[in-house]
């Protein structure tokens, strides 16, 4: 079967770009959304999520007819499945999103067509879709019941992009392709390469779902490990980037850059999927989480002890202060607020501190739902004249493009070693 209509479920951060990647190369896709106002801002032609050459591709799509929002599967070819998998209870992975799409698409569903999903999931999620397929849809066979005759051909293709890159990375990556069967890889990897220019990499549902999780892990216990090391260097009054760089001359030693903490949609949760599976044996894995999930309350101390100083030396009262912290987006120039670091130091700070909390991020235009009332979103010139105390959180490039020298606040914590 060709793939002359594709539909995507979820147009957030992965499933929008992966929808207008196939639009724009000529392809009918049906992006599916719960969210109205995604779906209205989409079908205008423009996008509701900040990602650079998105907007452009997605307004060309819909222009010519190529792509279109609705809140409702609609029959198709091919279904990709990208909703959200966050934890539930004690960092369990929770399946909710994914079942719901399954069941969502499992009335339109027709005799040869392809499911991906593309979630970030646990070991073992593709073949439990598959069981909810099956239960729903009893005149099609599915892999587990017809092997390489089945019906509907399933598989689990993970994405693995950068956002504020994802436009190039998407269709430049390796794809890693996980068919619950040989039919079933082949034709994923024969739906990809309508807009993938990286390689299709066949392998089984399950290593496929192995893959991702792994990925991200290895980048956590990286992160904690330079994490790690800035808690030690604070202690011994040792420059935690001046050491980096210099351990970074060995030929083979490549320490990354701690910060305020590790967020976002994937590095923040998927390694707690390992865990959850192999409480056992990932300990590792599990060690690194809680070393990056603590150092945000770290951050909270530096700035308390900054306060302190700064009352000391000031005699203003507590609730006379300002603090700015600057960035609440997880990683730079994005801005996705998911699981981030710098949302919940700020959040922390506010709760603690008598007087005003600023927060400035200059990619969004509203306050999220739970620093509304207690911080106030100021701009960056604002910021830099009014408050006495600055955190730095997310080095933005607006940020960087200021320099330490420049910088006339006395109290400074800064996690990213902007103005150091």
């Amino acid at each position: 079967m060709n793939f002359n209509t594709i539909s995507v479920i979820g147009l957030g951060y992965i499933g929008l770009p992966t929808a207008a990647a196939f639009a724009s190369r000529k392809k009918a896709v049906i992006g599916v959304d719960i969210n109205q106002h995604a779906v209205d801002t989409i079908n205008r032609g423009e996008i509701h999520i900040v990602e650079p050459e998105l907007g452009q591709v997605v307004k060309a799509a819909v222009q010519e007819g190529y792509l279109r929002a609705s809140t409702r599967p609609q029959e198709a070819d091919a279904f990709l499945i990208a909703v959200p998998t966050p934890f539930k209870g004690d960092y369990e992975p929770d399946m909710a999103y994914v079942q719901a799409a399954a069941e969502s698409i499992a009335p339109v569903l027709k005799k040869g067509a392809l499911v991906i999903l593309e979630s970030t999931s646990p070991v073992g999620a593709t073949e439990q879709m598959a069981q909810w397929l099956a239960a729903l849809r009893s005149d099609l066979t599915f892999p587990q019941q017809a092997g390489e005759r089945a019906d509907i051909n399933i598989a689990y293709c993970p994405e693995r992009v950068l956002p504020g890159q994802v436009m190039v990375e998407l269709i430049k990556n390796d794809r890693v392709i996980g068919g619950m069967t040989s039919a079933c890889s082949a034709r994923a990897s024969e739906l990809y390469k309508i807009f993938l220019e990286g390689e299709c990499v066949v392998t089984n549902a399950r290593t496929a779902e192995m893959c991702k999780l792994t990925e991200n892990s290895f980048r956590d216990v990286n992160i904690a490990f330079a994490n790690e090391l800035s808690l030690i260097c604070a202690e011994q009054g040792i420059n935690v980037w001046e050491l980096i760089r210099l351990a970074n001359r060995h030929p083979r030693v490549n320490i990354l850059q701690p910060g305020p903490g590790v967020g976002g949609h994937c590095i923040a949760v998927d390694p707690w999927f390992i865990v959850a599976q192999n409480p056992k044996q990932a300990r590792l894995i599990r060690t690194a989480r809680e070393v990056n999930d603590s150092k945000p309350h770290w951050v909270v101390n530096q700035v308390k002890n900054a306060v302190a100083d700064c009352l000391a030396a000031t005699n203003k009262r507590a609730s006379e202060l300002k603090i700015a912290c600057f960035g609440l987006a997880f990683k730079p120039n994005i801005d996705d607020l998911r699981e981030s670091p710098a949302m919940e130091i700020a959040e922390l700070i506010a709760d603690w501190h008598a007087g005003d909390t600023q927060v400035v991020e200059p990619n969004i235009h509203a306050l999220p739902k739970k620093l509304v009332g207690k911080c106030h979103l100021a701009t960056l010139e604002e910021a830099l004249r009014d408050a006495d105390v600055l955190v730095m959180l997310v080095d933005h490039h607006q940020f960087k493009a200021i320099a330490g020298e420049a910088i006339a606040q006395q109290w400074v914590v800064d996690t990213k070693g902007v103005w150091r």
